[in-house]
This record gives structure tokens, sequence and C-alpha cells, in this order.
């Protein structure tokens, strides 16, 4: 197979949440430590660093692994969902993993993969674990995909585990409160590995701080113990509190001993994470007069910075692309909407996509008006046609609409 036949194999045959939603979760990690035996556990080659989180994990991903290609080191990333090309969740250096190498790979354990009924999400992480191993990293930064107690990443024992932020998110699968979805993303923290959180609030500090005691491990907390500020390319306002995420982990490795990162290092990658990572649509600019930003946000505290963000603009009229998919709580994420916008509803090309015309009744409830698209691309060019120079367009409520805007 070549490589869009062995993609669409991957995508097609396997379960992959992406695409599935709740069909695709695994209730254990039997088959990813199967997998990983099966090609001689290539994790266990590996200095990791294993981020968890609601919203943030990806950006913070990114921005430790800018900072450590500056400081010199070869560095994996591991990172999902992508936007436009599956070998975008699989960098050495900001590179992607060649065609090859994902089509050799799958070539070679096909059967296996059949047999054993692996999903798509843990041929990802094991394709992930052995490319990183064969190219011998200096390190790699490992992004959960779903969770973590659960997830297939949780197969490592990092150097420090690190969780950004709780909030409700895929509460099918996770639980329906702060302390459910704490536990389990403070299922990655491992015994004796030192642990950064992110943000907290009342009820997922103490979920933290006992886990951390349970597994002996050093418990950093980044909100309280970070207090510089660098400036980074990525300039979304939420980035202010992954960039102490970001800090305090590199405190943690330096403290280590076993990797040396400057204070330039920490300056020069936070400056430079899209040049050196090709990171996308992090509240991107891709037009100018109007201007238009686009951004991967897609719960209730994702949105709600970005929607601040683009009210602190400057404009005349607002114009809102958006588009989500059918298990986002509309009741939760429409009221932080404004009232007084230009909307362009559509649906993502995927099979969780929701239909617009529902998207437009319930946002109608809201007192959010537009009209119905047919495709993303349609919804964007009319907001074109429709604004002025001195306009704002806003493209998101979905990684698959920005997706299709890229």
């Amino acid at each position: 197979m070549n490589y869009q036949e062995t993609t669409q194999w991957m995508f097609n045959q396997l379960p992959m949440y992406q695409t599935q939603g709740a069909s695709a979760y695994k209730e254990d990690l039997t088959n990813i430590i199967s997998l990983s035996e099966h090609l001689g556990n290539p994790e266990k080659k590996l200095k990791c660093i294993h981020v968890a989180g609601t919203n943030g994990k990806g950006s913070t991903s990114h921005m430790l692994s800018s900072i450590l290609q500056e400081a010199g080191y070869k560095v994996g990333l591991y990172t999902s969902p992508h936007l436009k090309d599956f070998r975008e969740r699989i960098k050495i250096n900001g590179i992607e993993i060649s065609e090859d190498f994902v089509c050799d790979f799958i070539k070679k354990h096909k059967s296996y993969l059949e047999k054993q009924s692996m999903s798509f999400f843990e041929m990802s992480v094991g394709l992930a674990f052995n490319y990183f191993a064969k190219e011998n990293v200096d390190i790699a930064i490992i992004e959960v995909g779903l969770g973590g107690r659960l997830d297939a990443t949780n197969i490592i024992k990092p150097l420090v585990s690190v969780i950004t932020n709780i909030s409700l998110d895929h509460t099918q699968f996770l639980g329906n409160t702060v302390e459910s979805i704490a536990s389990e993303k403070a299922g990655i923290i491992k015994s004796l590995v030192p642990v950064v959180i992110g943000e907290y609030d009342v009820e997922s500090k103490k979920v933290f701080l006992a886990k951390a005691k349970e597994k002996s491990s050093e418990i950093y907390l980044a909100s309280d113990l970070i207090s510089i500020d660098f400036p980074s390319d990525l300039i979304g306002d939420y980035q202010f509190h992954n960039k102490k995420t970001v800090l305090q982990t590199i405190a943690v490795l330096n403290k280590q001993q076993e990797f040396k990162i400057s204070d330039e290092n920490i300056k020069s990658g936070l400056l430079n994470v899209v040049k050196n990572t090709n990171l996308q649509g992090r509240w991107q600019q891709i037009g100018e007069s109007p201007k238009v930003i686009c951004d991967t946000a897609h719960n209730k505290s994702g949105l709600q910075i970005v929607i601040n963000q683009i009210i602190k603009e400057s404009f005349d009229k607002l114009h809102i692309v958006l588009g989500v998919v059918n298990d986002k709580d509309l009741d939760e994420i429409l009221p932080l909407f404004p009232k007084n916008v230009i909307y362009y509803f559509c649906k993502p090309t995927i099979f969780r996509g929701l239909d617009a015309k529902i998207l437009k009744e319930k946002a109608a409830s809201f007192q959010l008006k537009g009209e119905v698209y047919n495709s993303i691309s349609e919804a964007y060019q009319n907001a074109i046609s429709n604004a002025s120079k001195s306009d704002f367009i806003y493209i998101g409520g979905s990684t698959f609409v920005v997706a299709e805007i890229l």
C-alpha cells in the first residue's frame, strides 16, 4: 500500500475517537502493553515528558519541544489529533515522520494489528515509540490523547509528568465532576516521578496532592511558583498559563541535571515555537483586512478565553464561522458567544460533525443569528465576501473546522 492507502486503512479499519467518538474508547491498557511487547518495548528506551490536561496540552508540548530543540537536543514530539496529515502527530525537531516509515511499519505489523484489533490510537502510539527509539532521540514529549489513566501513552515512566489544567470535557468517558476528571488525569502520575500542575482549583488540587503523596512524587504547582513571563510567538491569551507550566517543567528538568537548558534557550524557544515545531491552529492569523483568526478551542474553558480575546480586538463587525461535533454540550458553550454577530453555521466533514441546521436552530435559542452553509469553505468564503476591511472574522468551534480552513 502507498501512503494514502496505508493511512486510509488505519482510519477506516480501526476504531478512532477522532471520527467515531465513544465506541473507540478503550477501558484498559491491555492492547498497548501487548503491542509494546511485540515491538520490543521501545518506550523503555526513551526519556520522556508526559503531558496531560483538558486544555493547553498541545501548546505546552510544542513549547517544551521548541525550548529543548534550542538547547541542542534531538526531540521527539507525539501529539494528537492532526489537522491535515497523520504525520503531524509524530515529529523529530519539527520534521514529520516520513511516509515510508509509516508504510513500512504498517506493512510489517499489519497482520498482528488486525489479529489483536488494535485501535487507531494504539497503533499510532506504538508507531511513535518505535520511531523515536529507532531514531535515538534525546528526549520525547508525549501528549496524552484522552484522559490519562487509561490512555495508550500511559505505559511510559517519564522524567516528569505534566497536567496543564482540568475542566469538564469528554464527560462521557472521564466523569462529570472536576474530581473524577482530575482522577483520570492524575493517573499519569508515577511512583517517584515529579509532577507539574499548571492550573488547579480546590477540587482538583485535593486529587493531585493525594495522588502525588500516594506515589511519593514531588508536586509543583506552576501557577503558584512561576512569576516570570517571557514573550512567545503563540499569542493566544491562554498561553499565559501554559508558559508557566512550561517554565516549571524546564526547572524540574534542570534540577534533575539530565538536561541543561539555559534562560536563553527558554526565551528563544518560546519565540520560535511555530518555526521549530510547525504548530498550527492556536490563535493563528490567516488573513488581514479583514483580520482573520482561527483557533482550535472547542470546550467551555478554552472558548471562554478565546471569545474574551476576540472582544478585545478592534473591529466594526464581527463574523464567526462556527461548526462543532455532535457530542458537544451546546447549552454549555453557546451562551459564551456574543449576540450582535453575523454567524456562518457549517458542519465539519467527519462522521461526528453536527448538522449545521441543528446548530443554527440551537444557536437561535441563545439569540445567535446567521445562515447555514454546505461546507466550511463555503461559509468562510461568504464571510470574506460580506466583511469589510475593518471587520474581524473568527473561525472555530472544533479542531476539524480549523483543519478544513488551513
